[in-house]
C-alpha cells in the first residue's frame, strides 16, 4: 500500500510538471505578430496597440505590433494575406481593403483572408489649425468658393474613407479645393499644425490630442448626432451642410487564408476576451476609438454589403475603375 501511494504520488507530481495540452499543436507555442499597415501614432496604430497591451493574459504569448506601411495600406495587407497560414501572424485590416478592387490600386479583398473580427467604425471630422481664419464650416464652404483651388485638403491616402468624406463633401456643395494625400493620418495632421495644408480630413479619434491642446479646429463631423468626446463640435448638418451619403471607417483583425480551423477558433475566441477587457475599454474611451464588435460571419456579410455601398460614392468622385 505504501508503495502504490508512493507511485501514485510520483505520478501526480509527473502530471504537475507537465504542461496541460493545448488545442491545435500547442499553438500558440511563440509569440504572435500583429501588422499595422498605417503609420505609427496614427488611430488604427492606437488601436491596435491598446487591442494587444494584454495579449499575453488571453493567449498565453505576447503579441507584437509591426508597422509595415506604403501603397495606402496595401503592402502591410497584402503581407498578412501572403504569409504563413499558421496563426502567428494576424493583420489590422482597414477600409481601404473595401477600395483596392473597385479603384484599380490592386485586386486585393476581404476574400483573400480569413475574418476574425470587426473591431471599429469612424466618423470624419474636417480640421483646420487653430489659428486658421476659416472658423466655421461655412467659413470653409466660403472660401472654397472664393478661391477655387487655392485651399489645400489633406487626406491619409487615395481611397481612404477621410479623402472619399472630403471629396464627396466637396462634390455635393461645388466646390474646387486642392487634394493632398498622405500616408496615413499621423502625417497628415502634422502637415496640417505645421502649416503645410490649409485643412485636413480625419477620423474624430485621430486629433483628440490636438483639440484638447487647442493645436487646431475642428470644424465639423459627419456624424448623424454630437460625439461626447467632442462636445463643441457641430455634425455637418447642424452647421448647414447635411450630407447625402455618410462614410464610415472601419478597422478589423484578419489573418492568412487556409488557417487551419482549430487555429482561427483560438485567435477568434482570445481576441473576443480582449476586447472585452477593461482596460482595453478604459483606454478606447479615454482616446475616443469607438468600438463596434463583430463576430467574422457578420463582418463578412457587412464587408460584402460595404463594396457595394462604395461603388456609386466612388463613381461620383471619379474614383471607380471603369
Amino acid at each position: 500500500m505504501k508503495k502504490f501511494s508512493l507511485l501514485l504520488f510520483g505520478v501526480l507530481a509527473l502530471a504537475l510538471m507537465v504542461p496541460a495540452a493545448v488545442p491545435a499543436a500547442g499553438f500558440p507555442e511563440r509569440d504572435i505578430t500583429l501588422v499595422v499597415p498605417w503609420a505609427a501614432g496614427g488611430g488604427t496604430d492606437t488601436l491596435g496597440r491598446t487591442l494587444v497591451k494584454n495579449g499575453k493574459k488571453y493567449f498565453g504569448v505576447n503579441i507584437n505590433v509591426v508597422n509595415r506601411v506604403g501603397g495606402t495600406a496595401s503592402i502591410g495587407m497584402n503581407s498578412v494575406a501572403t504569409a504563413k497560414p499558421d496563426g502567428y501572424t494576424v493583420g489590422l485590416i482597414t477600409f481601404n481593403l473595401s477600395t483596392y478592387r473597385l479603384i484599380g490600386l490592386n485586386n486585393l479583398t476581404f476574400r483573400d483572408f480569413d475574418l476574425i473580427a470587426l473591431l471599429n467604425r469612424s466618423v470624419a471630422g474636417l480640421s483646420v489649425k487653430a489659428d486658421s481664419k476659416i472658423q466655421t464650416l461655412k467659413d470653409f464652404v466660403e472660401y472654397a468658393k472664393a478661391n477655387p483651388g487655392a485651399l489645400t485638403v489633406g487626406n491619409p491616402g487615395p481611397g481612404s474613407p477621410w479623402q472619399l468624406v472630403a471629396a464627396a463633401f466637396a462634390h455635393q456643395y461645388g466646390l474646387k479645393v486642392a487634394p493632398v494625400s498622405f500616408d496615413g493620418s499621423a502625417p497628415s495632421r502634422t502637415a496640417l499644425v505645421g502649416g503645410h495644408i490649409g485643412a485636413v480630413s480625419t477620423g474624430l479619434d485621430e486629433v483628440l490630442q490636438f483639440y484638447q491642446t487647442k493645436q487646431l479646429r475642428i470644424l465639423a463631423a459627419t456624424s448623424p448626432e454630437r460625439n461626447s468626446f467632442f462636445p463643441e463640435v457641430p455634425t455637418v448638418a447642424e452647421a448647414g451642410y447635411p450630407v447625402e451619403n455618410m462614410i464610415f471607417d472601419w478597422r478589423g483583425l484578419a489573418t492568412a487564408k487556409g488557417t487551419p480551423p482549430e487555429i482561427l477558433k483560438i485567435l477568434r475566441d482570445g481576441f473576443r476576451k480582449a476586447v472585452e477587457d477593461p482596460e482595453y475599454i478604459a483606454l478606447m474611451d479615454k482616446m475616443a476609438l469607438p468600438r463596434a464588435y463583430m463576430e467574422y460571419d457578420k463582418f463578412a456579410d457587412f464587408l460584402a454589403g460595404m463594396e457595394k455601398s462604395l461603388e456609386p460614392t466612388l463613381g461620383l468622385v471619379g474614383l471607380l475603375k471603369k
